[in-house]
């Protein structure tokens, strides 16, 4: 591993928008030693350095947009397919709901919750030949693709996706264990 120039922790700490008294403080140092570190006067010990590093994977965690964690391309549903289709899809990749999206477009959702309420009242052939569209519910959540992680985090508390929109298309998928994985990121 190579250690950072006085230059490159220079130049992380103004891509994160932190200043040098910014940086101290999430460092637990000194403002006058941030700047004598980064004008190459003094030779910080490596604790220091890992503090430094530390507080700037804190920050870069903090600003953390949607675009940097979706998963791309999604895995969906389309509406004219059967329910048995979408049962087998969602089998394929582990998943227990999926997005409804028509030409890019989400018009809703279906899960396996859904599927076993209508399992009580309908017969399970009559079900597995339905379209998707007529057993749909509504589509999940929508957010740009430049959204704030922490948005989508409280979002996720009652939703089980949310989709990335640009341009009004489907480009990707935020779920809770996506924002999980993040604890070990």
């Amino acid at each position: 591993m190579q250690l950072p120039t006085p230059d490159e922790l220079k130049q992380k700490r103004t891509e994160l928008g932190l200043t040098q008294s910014g940086l101290a403080k999430r460092a637990g140092v000194s403002q006058p030693l941030i700047a004598r570190i980064e004008s190459g006067d003094v030779d910080p010990r490596l604790s220091t350095l890992w503090k430094i590093v530390d507080a700037f994977e804190a920050t870069e965690k903090e600003h953390m947009l949607v675009k940097d964690i979706m998963h791309s391309p999604v895995i969906h549903s389309t509406p004219d397919i059967s329910v048995d289709e979408a049962v087998r899809l969602m089998e394929e990749y582990g998943f227990s709901q999926v997005p409804v999206i028509d030409n890019g477009v989400p018009v809703g959702s279906i899960s396996d919750d859904l599927i076993i309420k209508s399992m009580a009242n309908k017969k399970t052939d009559i079900i597995s030949q339905m379209k998707v569209c007529n057993m749909m519910e509504e589509s999940f959540l929508t957010v740009s693709p430049t959204t704030d992680i922490g948005v989508v985090s409280h979002m996720l508390e009652s939703n089980p996706a949310v989709l990335v929109l640009e341009k009004g298309r489907v480009v990707g998928v935020v779920t809770k264990h996506d924002i999980i994985r993040l604890l070990h990121a």
